[in-house]
């Protein structure tokens, strides 16, 4: 303990040059929005390039069942999309949805950071505006939904995990087809709860529920969860709903992100309706 005081104390000034430094750069940034993105933006490259390598390192003894697993996921997913139109490359598919009047691009991306153990949680992946990412696309992996892109680099992005007080996600109970939201709040990184379900409806525990495709961002059908539990709060006429995410949220690897290319013409004539 000494040797460390001592170590501390000789290079005192160094210390708190660098307590300065921190201290000025966060001025700067609460101070200025312009001067806040260009830091995040060189952060989130540096960041992002340290992810990048330790995700490599560690990946690499998970290679034999992720490849296991990815090509399993892709013979199901061919299986599917011989149902419509496609057009695949080695890194891009596109969906020509003609029964929706739908089109979607889906990518491949590696997961190098995630949390799940904070009220606002978020993922990064290896892909960014050179891979033709962008804000408001959805994220799933092969067992579920994962969240939302919500910031973008040349060449990683930032993703909203479901396990955000921020996220909500329109859902449905497959069985009734009844519409409800998804949020997180908080607590347990493996459950989820689903609102706006009228009490009315008959509900039971092992109900699957899947996205609505009602939000613009998520196509229609991706498994969100399994009701656990049902309860109806004093005074209130909805269900509040516990269920278990189908994904496991702290176990990613790869995940497919999802652009919906008819989104803009949908939110416009959604707009239009609403300004009049």
């Amino acid at each position: 303990m000494r040797y460390i005081l001592a170590f501390i104390w000789r290079y005192r000034f160094f210390f708190l040059f660098l307590v300065l430094e921190v201290v000025s750069v966060v001025l700067i940034a609460n101070k200025s929005y312009y001067q806040r993105s260009v830091i995040t933006n060189a952060t989130d490259g540096f960041t992002g390039g340290i992810f990048s390598a330790w995700s490599d390192f560690t990946s690499y003894f998970k290679l034999k069942q992720e490849n296991e697993r990815l090509a399993n996921e892709n013979a199901r997913l061919w299986q599917r999309l011989t149902e419509s139109q496609v057009t695949n490359d080695t890194l891009t598919s596109h969906v020509d949805d003609t029964l929706r009047g739908q089109q979607y691009t889906y990518a491949v991306a590696r997961v190098i950071s995630n949390s799940t153990t904070l009220r606002n949680n978020y993922i990064m992946l290896n892909k960014g505006k050179r891979h033709g990412i962008t804000r408001d696309m959805a994220v799933f992996n092969p067992s579920g939904i994962v969240g939302t892109v919500v910031s973008v680099s040349d060449n990683f992005c930032w993703v909203m995990s479901m396990l955000n007080k921020h996220t909500k996600v329109s859902a449905r109970i497959n069985r009734l087809n009844q519409m409800g939201t998804i949020v997180w709040n908080g607590g347990s990184p493996a459950r989820g709860t689903l609102l706006d379900i009228p009490a009315h409806v008959k509900i039971k525990v092992g109900d699957t529920i899947s996205t609505s495709g009602f939000s613009h961002i998520f196509p229609e059908g991706i498994m969100v969860g399994t009701v656990e539990k049902i309860y109806v709060e004093s005074g209130e006429h909805f269900y509040t709903i516990d269920f278990r995410y189908s994904a496991d949220l702290n176990a990613l690897q790869y995940v497919y992100i999802v652009k919906n290319l008819l989104r803009k013409e949908q939110v416009d004539l959604s707009n239009s309706i609403s300004d009049e």
